[in-house]
């Protein structure tokens, strides 16, 4: 029976489809790269993400031109043009160049935001609290961003400096964009693109999305997945109307009636994935690294669709990422225990696949509910999936290079990103941006992000600016031109404190048009003169 049940799978799965190669990383990249001392250029980005995890940008309220100013500071050691802008007093977020002499490209942009969502102080553990910074005896560096999205930033901040120190030739400029509010509204990035864009031209971005993950597959590889795409965004109330009465007689028409009917309709309906060959390129990447009979299917679409569904709609992420999901995350219209009000709502997060937009969602919703008398729908917030043109794409190459150099056991391929951060923005505007944070977790590591337990392992902060560094500089660098002719090391790094002992002025909120923004240059002198995404929403 077994050998029959073989041939048939053989014979459901054919051959499987050939992938396309994963070049190496390019040696001149690679030159560049090792001219860093890295043993202490590690420290020096452990030693800058302490100190801007203890900067409070907890959001609301923000107060992120704080974060802003500490890494002004960090890229001032370096001579590097900064320059902070605002949506709103104290809540600046802070631009940087490297500039390249003759640029033939547009620029590559380095993104991270700078708030972080709100902590709970007290469920921490002891001593090792949301604004710590403080390195456990396990070598866990703690602190709320650690992972969403302090780390990666401090990582950008490192790689513009080394740019910087060693003087890399570049082909195109290096833009440093660090903004506010990216985990409540994103006003810092709707502010950047309606005041700034024009200047900044971004033509790729590299900003929050996957990690490195242990073990999801096959036990002793680690995953790499690289954010192409995000779903679209539906956030919808479905509002339920009656006359009101009391609630000592039920009626069986009250709009709460209604609202339970329309619901039992929505959670009815048939879901089916949408099989999207970024997901399938990943799954077939996956299984020709990891063998056996789960490899050889994971490497053929058909016999994944077939013998690999349920499996796949047992891990909730993965689900998520191949269907298009309606997930009830509120009711309101309570009134009191002995009255039936005459509205009620529940509030749906509908994330839709590449190719469906939230009209197309809506208008579903409604023939879902369209029998259940009284019902109406209100838009909260609608976005559209966006998906970067990867394959044969310098930058997406130069990531996946630089991810898997010198390591056995990795694979790395495209994502679909179940939520949605800034690059959602930029990609409408023609920006080619990816998401990937150079850590490599755990999931109990991951289930801290936003949770009592956020924490990064020191030795991730050190691999992770000595494999960001080369993605930069592969994706930035003129690689034509002669290679290090010596080796930098670090430099001294301010504390938080020292930088924002000075007193604090917001930055004005928004230029008139023929204003430049301010530079830190432009402050010297001034009180406010400064001597902290998958992951994703």
């Amino acid at each position: 029976m077994r050998w029959i049940c073989l041939a048939i799978i053989g014979i459901l799965g054919g051959c499987a489809p050939r992938l396309s190669p994963q070049a190496p990383a390019h040696p001149a990249s690679l030159a560049w790269r090792d001219a860093v001392e890295w043993s202490a250029a590690g420290d020096e980005a452990v030693e800058m993400l302490a100190e801007y995890l203890k900067v409070d940008t907890i959001n609301a309220p923000g107060n992120e031109g704080r974060g802003a100013r500490y890494l002004a500071a960090l890229l001032e050691r370096d001579g590097i043009e900064t320059r902070l802008f605002g949506h709103a007093p104290g809540r600046e977020g802070v631009l940087a160049f490297v500039r390249a002499k003759e640029p033939k490209e547009p620029p590559l942009c380095l993104m991270s935001h700078i708030d972080v969502v709100p902590a709970e102080d007290e469920k921490w553990p002891e001593g090792f609290g949301p604004l710590s910074g403080r390195i456990d005896e396990e070598g866990m560096l703690w602190g709320r961003g650690a992972l969403d999205m302090k780390g990666l930033g401090i990582l950008e901040v490192h790689a513009m400096a080394l740019l910087q120190r060693l003087g890399v030739p570049l082909r195109r400029d290096v833009v440093l964009m660090a903004v506010a509010d990216e985990e409540v509204s994103n006003q810092g990035t709707k502010h950047l693109i309606a005041e700034y864009w024009d200047e900044l031209n971004c033509g790729h971005m590299i900003n929050e999305g996957g990690f490195g993950v242990r073990d999801v597959l096959f036990d002793d590889q680690v995953v790499h997945g690289v954010s192409v795409g995000e779903k679209g965004v539906l956030w919808v109330d479905m509002v339920a109307t009656a006359e009101p009465g009391h609630g000592s007689t039920p009626r069986g028409d009250s709009s709460v009636d209604h609202l339970r009917m329309a619901m039992r309709a929505i959670d009815a309906r048939k879901v089916e994935p949408n099989w999207h060959p970024m997901m399938l390129e990943f799954l077939s990447r996956a299984g020709e690294n990891g063998g056996g009979l789960v490899g050889y299917v994971l490497k053929r679409p058909a016999l994944v669709k077939v013998l690999a569904k349920s499996d796949l709609r047992d891990n909730p992420i993965t689900w998520a990422s191949l269907t298009n999901t309606v997930h009830l995350t509120g009711l309101r219209g309570f009134v009191a225990p002995n009255v039936l009000p005459g509205e009620v709502r529940a509030t749906y997060d509908v994330r839709l696949q590449p190719g469906f937009s939230a009209d197309d969602a809506l208008a579903m919703l409604k023939e879902l509910t369209e029998h259940v008398p009284g019902i109406h729908f209100e838009v909260r917030h609608k976005l559209t999936s966006a998906v970067s043109e990867y394959e044969e794409d310098p930058v997406y190459d130069a990531i996946v290079a630089h991810i898997l150099d010198g390591r056995e056991g990795h694979i790395a391929g495209p994502l679909l990103s179940v939520g949605f951060t800034d690059s959602i923005f930029a990609r409408e505007l023609g920006t080619r941006a990816y998401g990937y944070v150079p850590f490599v977790l755990d999931g109990d590591l991951l289930q801290g992000m936003h949770g009592h337990r956020e924490r990064v392992p020191v030795s991730e902060v050190k691999e992770g600016t000595r494999r960001f560094f080369g993605m930069v500089v592969q994706a930035a660098a003129d690689l034509s031109q002669a290679g290090p002719q010596v080796r930098v090391d670090r430099k001294e790094v301010p504390t938080s404190t020292s930088v924002l002992s000075a007193v604090e002025a917001p930055v004005e909120a928004s230029p008139s048009e023929d204003e430049a923004p301010p530079t830190q240059a432009d402050t010297e002198g001034s009180p406010d003169a400064a001597s902290e995404t998958g992951q994703e929403r």
